[in-house]
């Protein structure tokens, strides 16, 4: 598939009826998420017939582009059960057998049941700025935890430092894909 077809179908994708702001719901944008998981896939190779976690999966946008990349499967997890009611209807339309999704707080025991149980890990967490300071770090390391091979992460320029601080200190490689 092709950058542009992947884009175009992206935004398709039904985003978020009443975010909450508690919960920092903000969509992924097509573009954005297009090019996050074109790269994913053609430079890095970590999607198709890969198992991809997608944390935070709000509406579904990132999961949907990951299986329309022929991922094995992709599981959407998030805390809210109406982005939750969104995602199933935005995976309804696109008719995708390779897109399940649970209801679950990143920040609880899940990944303790889920460790090293996907080769991929995809989101784009929420950041933390506003109510829950540093949950941008706890996904990340719930991410790590959950991911045999990689984890692809958007966050702001501003925390760059800090979390490349965090990734030597949990003695993983960081690398900025994109700017």
């Amino acid at each position: 598939m092709k950058l542009k077809e992947l884009e175009s179908l992206l935004q398709q994708v039904e985003g978020f009826d009443r975010p909450k702001l508690l919960l920092e719901q903000y969509p992924t944008s097509p573009h954005i998420a297009a090019r996050m998981l074109y790269t994913i896939h053609t430079t890095f190779d970590d999607i198709e017939n890969k198992l991809v976690a997608d944390l935070g999966c709000g509406c579904g946008v990132l999961s949907i582009g990951a299986a329309l990349l022929n991922a094995g499967l992709c599981l959407g997890v998030d805390i809210d059960e109406d982005a939750l009611d969104v995602f199933h209807r935005n995976a309804e339309e696109f008719e995708l057998a390779n897109v399940n999704m649970i209801q679950y707080d990143v920040c609880s025991k899940l990944t303790d049941k889920l460790s090293k149980k996907f080769d991929t890990v995809i989101m784009n967490p929420p950041f933390g700025t506003k109510h829950n300071k540093g949950m941008d770090m706890i996904f990340l390391r719930s991410a790590l935890d959950m991911a045999r091979t990689a984890v692809y992460s958007l966050h702001k320029t501003t925390t760059r430092n800090h979390i490349k601080k965090k990734a030597d200190e949990w003695k993983v490689k960081m690398e900025v894909i994109a700017d």
